[in-house]
């Protein structure tokens, strides 16, 4: 194990450059709930095929996860993360040259494999270069920089719309991952430096089935995959939908309700980072915070349900939110890594995000299916009964999943 770097060393040669990747990773995701509307217009979409074409980006990155996890165990995340780079800008590339729905969901998919591990590779970095008080708080700092890639997909894209087209956005989005890079290249360290030959990957990969078999793993990685999951559910395609159909908002106001939707998930990363490490530092169990997430994540999807009131203001605090709590999902992420030794973090990681992933992939699909039950709108849109559904599915799934969580509490009560 590497002697701990000195902060602001860790953060200015690890934390910014993969920063630099989850930037990318976030803006490939919210991009689509922008120019969702606009696209299921142009290609005649609908809502099922729309929800494909969002999860197809998932499925992806789900299928990435273990293989490239246990990559960054065998190779470092230095020089995974600079292939995995290249591979998304080859990906935006593919999305702005597409002709059609097939072609655009094919660059969806490589752009999927591109980004796949960002979160988990900073997880995983700083688990390799700090001490265990500071990986969620530096990660919690990454990940509020890396959150403005979502910010800069809302309002901003809307606005560079009319002047290139959302072609232009894929192109723009290839030339930054490019440039990320050239970063991690010439600024991040080599974890693996004059390490000793891996194992063979396959040997490496056997080890996933001792992660899914621990009860740590299956007890507490259906809540955690919710709590980070609902957030991509709707930041990555139907919050840009629900707007219009729900909300009544015109393209400016929706942008603008998303632009606030990442803003709480950046400041949530952030000041939620801050608190675990706090927490920690003073004895508390590591599920703290992600439990008081999930109960807080319940209630919201309740008043969304229900919508007990209307107006600009009150739904964009109730979105931002939603996204502020939700983003102690890499919190959860990090507790259930320290129940694992340090050369399986990349793989814990993976595997969670993997869980996390196929459960994104399966309710921007089922969304779809649901609204489809109703006929669309005079406008286009869906009806509000099928959100109303919508909802109802994902208020069951985490109560469902919470419950999962009692038997390790009071495991832990009992064990005091």
């Amino acid at each position: 194990m590497t002697p701990p770097a000195p902060a602001r060393a860790v953060f200015l040669r690890v934390t910014l450059p993969l920063s630099g990747m989850n930037f990318i990773n976030s803006a490939s995701r919210a991009l689509i709930a922008t120019i969702g509307p606009l696209l299921a217009v142009e290609f005649s979409l609908s809502a099922t095929e729309l929800g494909l074409l969002a999860a197809v980006f998932f499925a992806a990155y789900a299928t990435a996860q273990m293989p490239i996890g246990a990559a960054m165990d065998i190779f470092g995340v230095r020089r995974v993360q600079i292939a995995l780079g290249l591979t998304a800008a080859l990906g935006f590339a593919l999305c702005a040259l597409s002709s059609g729905v097939w072609t655009l969901a094919l660059g969806r998919i490589v752009t999927g494999f591109g980004v796949a591990v960002g979160m988990i590779a900073m997880l995983t970095a700083h688990a390799h270069w700090t001490t265990r008080d500071k990986v969620v708080a530096l990660t919690g700092i990454g990940v509020f920089l890396a959150t403005s890639g979502g910010l800069a997909a809302t309002l901003p894209a809307q606005t560079l719309l009319p002047f290139t087209g959302w072609r232009g956005l894929f192109w723009l989005l290839a030339a930054i991952a490019l440039i990320v890079v050239l970063a991690i290249w010439r600024i991040m360290p080599d974890s693996h430096a004059g390490r000793a030959r891996p194992a063979a990957l396959g040997r490496e990969m056997a080890e996933f089935g001792r992660i899914f078999r621990h009860p740590a793993f299956w007890r507490t990685a259906p809540a955690v995959a919710l709590l980070s999951g609902l957030g991509f559910t709707y930041g990555g395609l139907w919050a840009g939908p629900w707007l219009r159909d729900v909300g009544g908002f015109d393209e400016t106001e929706r942008a603008s309700i998303l632009a606030v939707f990442m803003l709480g998930m950046m400041l949530g990363s952030l000041l939620i980072g801050q608190a675990v490490g706090h927490l920690h530092r003073r004895g508390w169990p590591a599920m703290t915070m992600p439990v008081v997430s999930l109960g807080l994540v319940f209630v919201l999807q309740l008043l969304f349900a229900l919508l007990p009131f209307s107006g600009f203001w009150p739904i964009a605090a109730l979105w931002f939110a939603f996204t502020f709590v939700s983003a102690a999902g890499p919190a959860g992420y990090a507790a259930v890594a320290q129940r694992f030794p340090p050369e399986l973090a990349g793989r814990v990681g993976t595997a969670m995000n993997f869980s996390m992933l196929v459960l994104v992939f399966v309710l921007q699909n089922a969304i779809g299916w649901i609204l489809d039950l109703w006929p669309r709108t005079a406008t286009g849109g869906w009806d509000t009964r099928g959100y109303a559904g919508a909802w109802g599915l994902t208020i069951l799934l985490q109560a469902v999943a919470m419950l999962g969580l009692l038997p390790s509490r009071a495991a832990q009560r009992t064990k005091r």
